[in-house]
């Protein structure tokens, strides 16, 4: 009896003994599981991956494609089983112009939706070569048959193969281009241009990542750009150097390479320049690109990257570039240990085969820049802390007061999704989503922006999430601030995805305002707590409970904010809660006099204090008898749950 009882009680003093210092805002404010927030789960047909998640207009219409068929999922029918949709590679159905038997084993490596419906581009590989085709899904039997405008990629791509999982662009006009990298330590590693005219990179021995594709599209064609971000491998490595560097590349999408015998069909645009991510003065950067993720603006120069590093201790951090600022280090910066390149053009040449043979041979030689790329503003990191994130999906906004604001999400390596908010001054971390109900690896991230559902692929499952469910911060305007979420706003009765006109406070979440504001009369009539004072009504009243002498007991209260700092009231004694935990325990080691009287568990979060559970304890006249081991089992299992 006696080890049993030592167990969990060491359990709570661990507990009970947190620091209860301030929490960070990279924390998640609140964790929501599906006993929290609304989540549906489809299982993903096969033991592969899905190459791809395609939304399409109906937010609840997902198509996933594997290796071989696509599949279409209805969430609003989440009983009811997929619809495999065959790839009918038009070249395999007919073999009338084919000379020799086709091999039609093609795996799916490139999904594009078009704006249109139901329209989608596809590309597939056997191992030797690649079809590229489109597909109308509406059709009874849809066909992959290539396009008139598509001849030209058809074409130039077949004798490519592509890789799974590498970035692309697709140019959708008259005369249509794809822009694909290609990833590795041998062959053609770099960015490849198929379409009228087929570029590819020049050879080189470098191992290189590609892990985005940027097209930058101006309004004079022949200025238009490719930017690729890649993680390149370090061959020699000293002492103190990284694994991996990262770096961004550019190209104009005008450039036809160069002459014959010099850089023909290759790039003669391209230059190379190194990313930056870290604090410059503290020393600390992170040399490991993982993912990014772009927000396209009106003006091509204001589009911004939100890139996600990594480095050797599993810290993760991501950094805002700006195509403005990336430019100008390719514009202005000297080339890496060479001189003598000022001659060298920066901008894009109209007909690249007439570059003079001494430039071209500066091009060949070298591209890569003297001068970094820094974040936005020669800024730091927006966000860096201990969690190890795998992908960042990003929907930029603007919010009621037309200040702007960015929502990131972050998916984590365990399986989770973090859910951020980012303006100019600050990031705040809303909420840890747990899609999936054990640890897994998230796949994809794909967001339908209109609905606000948030779809989460694993290898097995494919996950739809209401991220503006704005019900679950709580019932009170103080709560629907202190959230600080983008997509949510208190409309004097209700926190709702509704925001035009409503209260929200991004930059600070003061729920001070709440008392100030006019439009909450109608809810200050439902009675919710003031600021700096204690409401007078408790989310958990457990009302009365009588114990004998010497028992012992334990008091629960809910931990919903992360935030907030918790805090046991009894008498003229106050004990405090970690509020990392689920629940905020305290135990009554032996119930006595001295035991008995009101207990109150209080919150409070930037001025604003709740009870959130309150306990009446007596003294009964009966002798104290030990506990007995079935009931230390049950508070055990309470105390480990809530702790794990």
């Amino acid at each position: 009896m006696l080890p049993l009882f030592l167990t969990v009680y060491v359990l709570y003093l661990t507990a009970a003994t947190s620091p209860t210092s301030p929490t960070s805002p990279l924390l998640p404010r609140m964790t929501f599981t599906e006993k929290e927030t609304a989540m549906k789960r489809l299982p993903l047909p096969g033991h592969h991956a899905p190459v791809q998640i395609v939304l399409q207009g109906d937010p609840d219409i997902v198509i996933a494609a594997g290796q071989k068929h696509l599949n279409s999922f209805n969430f609003q029918n989440p009983q009811k089983t997929w619809v495999e949709i065959d790839v009918l590679w038009t070249e395999c159905i007919d073999n009338r112009h084919s000379q020799r038997l086709r091999d039609c084993n093609y795996k799916i490596t490139v999904v594009h939706k078009r704006e249109e419906d139901n329209q989608v581009f596809l590309c597939g590989t056997n191992g030797k070569e690649t079809l590229c085709c489109d597909m109308n899904l509406s059709e009874q039997i849809p066909m992959c048959r290539p396009s008139e405008k598509m001849k030209m990629i058809k074409d130039s791509i077949r004798e490519f193969v592509i890789k799974e999982g590498e970035p692309f662009a697709l140019v959708d006009s008259l005369e249509s281009d794809l822009y694909i990298t290609y990833s590795g330590s041998q062959g053609y590693v770099g960015i490849h241009k198929f379409g009228k005219n087929r570029v590819a990179p020049a050879r080189h021995n470098k191992e290189q990542h590609y892990v985005g594709l940027v097209l930058s599209r101006q309004r004079d064609p022949e200025n238009s750009k490719v930017y690729a971000f890649y993680r390149e491998k370090v061959r020699d490595r000293g002492l103190y150097s990284e694994m991996w560097l990262p770096f961004v590349t550019r190209v104009c999408t005008v450039d036809l390479g160069g002459p014959k015998n010099l850089l023909q069909f290759c790039w003669t645009s391209q230059m190379n320049a190194r990313l930056f991510c870290g604090d410059a003065d503290g020393g600390k950067h992170f040399p490991e690109l993982i993912d990014v993720a772009t927000v396209h603006a009106d003006k091509w120069q204001d589009t911004r990257v939100y890139a996600l590093f990594r480095n050797e201790w599993g810290m993760s951090a991501v950094c805002v570039y700006t195509i403005q600022d990336i430019e100008h280090v390719f514009t202005t910066s000297t080339f890496k240990g060479a001189d003598g390149q000022s001659s060298r053009p920066r901008e894009c040449v109209a007909d690249s085969t007439k570059i003079q043979q001494d430039i071209l041979r500066m091009i060949e030689t070298n591209s890569e820049m003297e001068q970094w790329v820094r974040p936005v503003n020669s800024s730091g990191p927006l966000l860096s802390n201990h969690h190890t994130y795998t992908h960042i999906h990003v929907h930029g906004s603007q919010d009621n007061s037309d200040s702007h604001h960015t929502v990131l999400f972050l998916s984590l390596n365990n399986g989770g999704i973090h859910k951020v908010m980012q303006n100019k001054s600050q990031t705040f971390v809303i909420a840890e989503y747990q899609p999936f109900n054990h640890s897994t690896h998230i796949v994809s991230i794909s967001l339908h922006t209109s609905s606000r559902k948030l779809y989460v692929s694993s290898r097995n499952e494919l996950v739809q999430l209401n991220v503006a469910n704005c019900a679950q911060y709580g019932d009170s305007c103080e709560l629907c601030v202190l959230a600080r979420d983008p997509y949510c706003g208190w409309n004097g009765i209700h926190c709702t995805p509704e925001i035009d006109g409503t209260l929200q406070d991004l930059t600070q979440g003061n729920p001070a305002i709440c008392m100030s504001s006019s439009k909450l009369q109608l809810s200050r009539k439902v009675s919710t707590p003031h600021l700096g004072a204690t409401a007078t009504h408790a989310d958990e009243a457990k009302g009365s409970v009588t114990l004998p002498p010497k028992s012992k007991y334990f008091l629960q209260c809910p931990v919903s904010s992360h935030h907030a700092q918790y805090t046991w009231r009894h008498l003229e004694s106050d004990t405090s809660c970690s509020s990392r935990e689920q629940r905020c325990l305290l135990l009554i080691d032996s119930m006595g006099p001295e035991q008995a009287g009101t207990y109150k568990c209080v919150s409070e979060e930037m001025g604003y204090i709740r009870v959130l559970a309150q306990y009446q304890l007596q003294l009964s006249k009966a002798a104290g008898r030990s506990s007995s081991p079935l009931v230390w089992l049950c508070l055990m299992a309470v105390l480990i749950k809530s702790l794990s």
